[in-house]
């Protein structure tokens, strides 16, 4: 089984340079001139590759291979990134833009099948708390560093730099895909999606993923407009609070594995999340960071949560798969908010997007709590 210090290692690059391009490009295509239905259609491709993608490559994951998946779409991330510097228009960057979704998935899905199919004997809450604390640090990491990085050079810098990074990165794909495989019919994916608990959770992930569509299209552009801030603050801004999101996902894996703990932590993170979104439009920029860190504190907290019940759900000779069918839905759910909300912006004011996303994450946490009274997720 492949160590999981180099999963680790392969999680935390890839979500480093993959982040910060979700983040802070959008303040590339303002500047180029792109509208918000334009940002909108550009991240559309990202957002809406893994719909198709998923579940195939968690298939091949399941019957043939996880390392060679891997090796390719990490080569085609570094090259995709690459080519994204040199686009200036709305058509290149949107297929760049869905390029890096199919890639991104790719090593999203096969990353994650590696992790799940590890079954060495762990408290669940430590192995998924300590795989969603390294993601969630890549996370604040590569925003940072972007920000860094715009601030005293440009756009196509800061993009040739996350693509170096993840070539850097590359040595730890090597002599991966030693795991044993096995003809899985389709039969026992569908039996696994099509039970009550599976669909109901589904539904939940599919709500929590509709906000992921705001904040790749308008959180950046919100507080560029709201607060004034530039690509250095900004970057703090988001880096900072995704810091305490890696923390809290650390946090749950220092809790011993307890189903009724786990389960009010998740609803509890929900809340958090749904709040802070709302609340952080609020009062100047240092108020609104604070609520910005509830928000992701509660993000941490579900993340952590999701891996684990993810891989309770489904086989373990099923899960690549099965878990692929799960992001196509959450994609679905990104995809819905990437078109949504940047719209909703441009209409009502950039803040609206932040009072409805944050509502329906609320609204969220009611049907939680009724989908864990009636199954239990161990």
């Amino acid at each position: 089984m492949v160590s999981a210090g180099r999963i680790h290692l392969l999680n935390f690059s890839r979500r480093f340079a993959v982040t910060a391009v979700f983040f802070l490009a959008p303040l590339h295509l303002h500047t180029l001139g792109f509208s918000g239905w334009q940002i909108g259609l550009a991240v559309f491709g990202f957002a809406a590759a893994p719909l198709v993608f998923s579940f195939p490559m968690g298939w091949i994951n399941d019957r043939i291979s996880m390392g060679g998946v891997i090796r390719a779409a990490w080569g085609a991330l570094v090259c995709l990134l690459a080519l994204m510097s040199l686009a200036h228009t709305l058509l290149p960057m949107a297929a760049l833009y869905l390029g890096l979704g199919v890639a991104n998935n790719a090593l999203d899905v096969s990353i994650n099948s590696l992790y799940f199919k590890d079954d060495s004997k762990k408290d669940l809450n430590r192995k998924y708390g300590v795989y969603a604390f390294w993601g969630a640090l890549g996370l604040a990491a590569g925003v940072l560093t972007g920000g860094v990085l715009m601030n005293i050079a440009d756009f196509r810098t800061f993009i040739l730099v996350m693509a170096g990074s993840l070539a850097v990165a590359s040595s730890a794909c090597r002599r991966l895909g030693e795991e044993k495989f096995a003809a899985v019919p389709a039969a026992e994916y569908l039996k696994g999606l099509f039970r009550r608990k599976t669909l109901f959770f589904t539904l939940l992930l599919f709500v929590i993923a509709l906000h992921w569509g705001a904040e790749g299209t308008v959180y950046s552009l919100f507080l560029k407009d709201h607060f004034g801030l530039g690509p250095l603050a900004l970057s703090l801004y988001i880096s900072g609070a995704l810091f305490l999101l890696s923390l809290a996902a650390l946090f749950v894996g220092h809790i011993p594995y307890n189903p009724d703990v786990n389960r009010k932590l998740f609803l509890t993170g929900m809340v958090l999340s749904g709040s802070g979104h709302m609340l952080m439009i609020l009062g100047d920029v240092r108020l609104s960071f604070f609520f910005r860190v509830v928000h992701e504190i509660g993000d941490g907290l579900m993340g952590a949560l999701v891996f684990l019940y993810i891989a309770g759900l489904f086989d373990r000779r099923s899960i690549g798969g099965g878990a692929g069918i799960i992001l196509s839905v959450q994609t679905a759910g990104h995809m819905t908010g990437s078109l949504v909300f940047p719209a909703l912006g441009q209409h009502f004011g950039l803040p609206a997007v932040f009072l409805v996303s944050g509502a329906l994450l609320l609204a969220n946490a009611v049907f939680g709590s009724f989908v864990f009274r009636n199954d239990r997720y161990d």
